[in-house]
């Protein structure tokens, strides 16, 4: 790539922690730029979506992990399996917990099992505007007496606080060697997935007390237009046709709706016109079906 040489740092950094610490939200302030889904929903982030940081000489790929949580179906094992074969394949671990729950059941379980990764961890209090300083202290020396963590940091991730200094330390930490992707790329999601996440991170926004979150967003079509818009087609599937209905809403409104806030969204981010059709189908078990989790870059677990 354009970086090269022994001065030049690259490295993968994977962003560890229970669903709802933070991740998704801090990759994005890492980034300076929206590449990952971000909900008040649970366990949205499926994949590992990359983003991509250049910080002086060092190129940070930041893996964006699913949320460990205890795995009830087989979408869940899915995001668990992925989580920590993102922690086992990257050169630095980011542990990300919330502030306000502490070592709670879940971050007890995440911080036994991380005893087993070998890369080097560093500790990140996230949501830290919301607590006592004497709460973040605390809290620190207690994981910090669990696990041995080379560093900690205390950031919000919504406001930014913190997140310039972690930026600088994962640049000085990430291993010698060229850069992997170009300096102006932010993610090495495909737009067509990247617009997908958008589309669905809007149906949470609208229903996420009415619709669970077993719906799936595919991008069909993606056409580049003369005029220099994007004419993008896309599916949303869910697994029952009461759900279809909730989607569309009465008169369509919802799916009106839906479709307004993705469209002006994916053209701000492409810095193109949007022409954007929603259509809904039902797919019966679409959870079971392999070729899904293809899509989605999961590894479909046997039962």
């Amino acid at each position: 790539m354009s970086q090269s040489g022994p001065t030049a740092r690259c490295g993968f950094v994977a962003l560890i922690g229970a669903p709802n610490v933070g991740k998704s939200t801090l990759v994005n302030a890492l980034v300076g730029s929206k590449v990952t889904i971000v909900s008040r929903k649970v366990q949205t982030t499926r994949a590992l979506i990359r983003g991509i940081v250049v910080e002086n000489n060092a190129q940070i790929i930041l893996v964006d992990t699913p949320g460990i949580f205890v795995p009830k179906r087989r979408l869940d094992r899915a995001m668990v399996s992925t989580a920590w074969s993102g922690a086992h394949d990257a050169d630095l671990v980011c542990v990300l917990l919330d502030a306000r729950a502490g070592i709670d059941d879940e971050a007890d379980a995440i911080l036994t099992k991380l005893a087993a990764v070998a890369h080097p961890k560093i500790l990140v209090l996230n949501k830290i505007d919301l607590v006592p300083r004497e709460k973040l202290l605390a809290l620190a020396g207690a994981a910090n007496e669990r696990l041995s963590f080379e560093d900690t940091f205390m950031v919000s991730a919504l406001s930014g606080d913190g997140v310039d200094d972690l930026r600088r330390s994962l640049a000085g930490r990430v291993p010698e060697g060229p850069f992997h992707y170009p300096e102006d790329q932010m993610s090495d999601a495909p737009l067509r997935h990247l617009a997908a996440e958008i589309t669905r991170e809007k149906i949470y926004r609208h229903l996420h007390q009415e619709l669970p979150y077993q719906s799936t967003v595919e991008t069909d079509t993606w056409t580049e237009r003369n005029d220099k818009s994007v004419r993008i087609e896309q599916t949303i599937f869910v697994e029952r046709d009461s759900q279809r209905k909730i989607v569309l809403g009465k008169s369509g409104a919802t799916i009106k709706a839906i479709g307004a806030d993705s469209r002006r969204e994916i053209g701000e981010i492409i810095g193109q016109p949007v022409h954007l059709f929603l259509f809904v189908k039902v797919r019966e078990k679409w959870g079971d079906d392999p070729n899904r989790y293809r899509e989605m870059g999961l590894e479909f677990p046997k039962e």
